[in-house]
């Protein structure tokens, strides 16, 4: 006998998964850290032709590419919420990276401007990446919390039957 089992995509609990993530990626916190987000990378991005540290080459290119990284992680928050714990954390680096590196990156690239650039960018990056970490770590915990497990639930309509 041949039994027909449905693609895991279609399984209950992946759905109900999939709607509760995308609940969240509308609130407008979610939104909020997004939309500063984007502005936060594109501004790495551009900021040696911004701030004038352009003739740096290592470090403009480090910031370019940190910049275009930073805002792939976090610039699709709504898209795919599901994963932004740990997209999250690797833009926490990034923004710990930028923070670092004037000193780093090869050649005498640490001056006044590109050092303060680095350093407040990579700060506002640093904690946005930490809000869309602790966004999606207070969703699921307030979700666990609130439904609780299958035992806590069975034990808990017990006890009403028993009273």
């Amino acid at each position: 006998m041949a039994t027909h089992h449905a693609p895991i995509e279609e399984h209950p609990d992946l759905m109900e998964l999939r709607a509760r993530h995308d609940r969240a990626a509308i609130t407008p916190r979610a939104q909020m850290i997004e939309a500063l987000a984007l502005i936060t990378g594109l501004y790495l991005a551009a900021s040696p032709w911004i701030v004038g540290f352009n003739g740096f080459t290592t470090l403009a290119v480090t910031n370019l590419i940190a910049g275009i990284a930073y805002m792939l992680l976090l610039g699709g928050l709504g898209s795919s919420y599901e994963r932004t714990h740990s997209m999250a954390w690797a833009a926490a680096a990034i923004g710990i990276w930028t923070c670092v590196a004037p000193w780093i990156v090869a050649g005498d690239v640490a001056h006044t401007r590109s050092i303060t650039s680095n350093l407040i960018t990579g700060a506002i990056a640093t904690l946005l990446a930490l809000a869309a970490a602790s966004a999606a770590r207070d969703h699921t915990d307030n979700r666990r919390s609130s439904t609780g497990n299958y035992n806590d639930r069975r034990t808990r309509s017990q006890g009403r039957e028993d009273r």
